[in-house]
C-alpha cells in the first residue's frame, strides 16, 4: 500500500475506536487486499493509537483459533491483533457501554511471557514455546463491533482494525501452569449469572501453545519477536457475546481463576 493510503485508512480506524463511528467499507484505494497489506495497516494504526493515548501495544489477540469461532464468523484461519496498554483491566474491568461501538466479550485463557519469542528459536512448536511461558490465566477480551455489518466485509478489513480488540480483563496469573492439564481445563462464561457458553483448552487449536507457537511464526515472517513481560490471548473457547448496557461478565476457567467485566449504563 502507498503511505498515502495507508494514513488514508487509518484516520478511517481512528474515527471507528476514538469516536465511535461505525464503517460501512473503506474506500477501494485504501482496502488492504490480502494479510500482508493488512498486518502493515495495523501495525500503522498501533503508532498512531498509542500516541492518541491508548498507550503502547502490551500484549496481542488471536481471534479465530476455535472452532465455534471459525464457524460464527466464516473465517477458518487466526487473525491476530495488537491490545493497547490503557485498554487493560486486572481481574475486574468497569467502564461505560456509550464508550464502545458495540462491545462484546469472549472467554479465553492467556499466557504471559517470561522470554522473546525471535527469529533465534524459529520455527516455533508448542513444546518449544512452552519454556517462554511465565504464567497462565482467564482472561475476558473485550471486543467492539465498530462495523455497519462484519459480515459483509472481508477479513483483511477486519484484521487491519486489529480484528475486532477493544482490551482485556487479566486474571490472576497462575506460575504453576505446569501442573494443570491444559487441555482439560473447562472455561465456563456467564452474563448477569446466567451461564450462556464453556469450552476447553483442547478446542484451541488442540493446545493453547499450538496458538502461541503460530503467533511468534508469524511474527517472525514479518520481521518482528514476541518480547518477554507481553501477553497473548489465545481464543475464546466461546461464542461472542454481544452486551447491553448494565450487564456484568464473568469467566472461570479451572485452575486459572476467574475475570469479570461490567458494562455501565453511563
Amino acid at each position: 500500500m502507498e503511505p498515502k493510503d495507508i494514513g488514508e485508512a487509518v484516520e478511517i480506524y481512528r474515527g471507528m475506536r476514538m469516536e465511535q463511528r461505525r464503517l460501512e467499507r473503506l474506500p477501494e484505494s485504501c482496502t488492504p487486499r490480502d494479510t500482508i497489506e493488512a498486518y502493515e495497516l495495523q501495525n500503522a494504526l498501533n503508532v498512531r493509537l498509542a500516541h492518541l493515548g491508548l498507550g503502547a501495544v502490551s500484549g496481542h489477540k488471536i481471534g479465530c483459533t476455535t472452532k465455534v469461532m471459525q464457524e460464527y464468523l466464516k473465517i477458518d484461519q487466526p487473525c491476530s491483533g495488537g491490545i493497547y496498554a490503557n485498554t487493560v483491566f486486572h481481574e475486574r474491568g468497569e467502564r461505560a457501554h456509550g464508550e464502545y461501538c458495540g462491545p462484546g466479550v469472549e472467554c479465553e485463557m492467556a499466557v504471559r511471557l517470561g522470554a522473546d519469542l525471535g527469529p533465534a528459536g524459529a520455527p516455533y512448536d508448542k513444546d518449544s514455546v512452552a519454556d517462554a511461558v511465565e504464567s497462565c490465566m482467564a482472561a475476558i477480551e473485550i471486543v467492539d463491533d465498530r462495523f455497519i455489518d462484519y459480515r459483509e466485509l472481508d477479513m483483511p478489513t477486519l484484521l487491519a482494525d486489529d480484528f475486532f480488540n477493544a482490551g482485556c480483563v487479566l486474571g490472576a496469573p497462575n506460575k504453576d501452569w505446569r501442573a494443570l492439564d491444559i487441555l482439560s481445563l473447562r472455561g465456563e462464561m456467564s452474563i448477569n449469572g446466567n451461564p450462556v457458553g464453556e469450552g476447553y483448552g483442547r478446542d484451541v487449536m488442540g493446545h493453547p501453545f499450538n496458538v502461541l507457537a503460530w503467533l511468534a511464526n508469524s511474527f517472525v515472517a514479518r520481521g518482528r519477536a514476541l518480547k518477554a513481560g507481553e501477553f497473548v490471548l489465545t481464543g475464546s473457547l466461546v461464542e461472542t457475546k454481544w452486551c447491553e448496557a448494565g450487564d456484568e461478565v464473568r469467566i472461570e476457567i479451572d485452575g486459572l481463576g476467574t475475570a469479570e467485566m461490567k458494562f455501565t449504563a453511563s
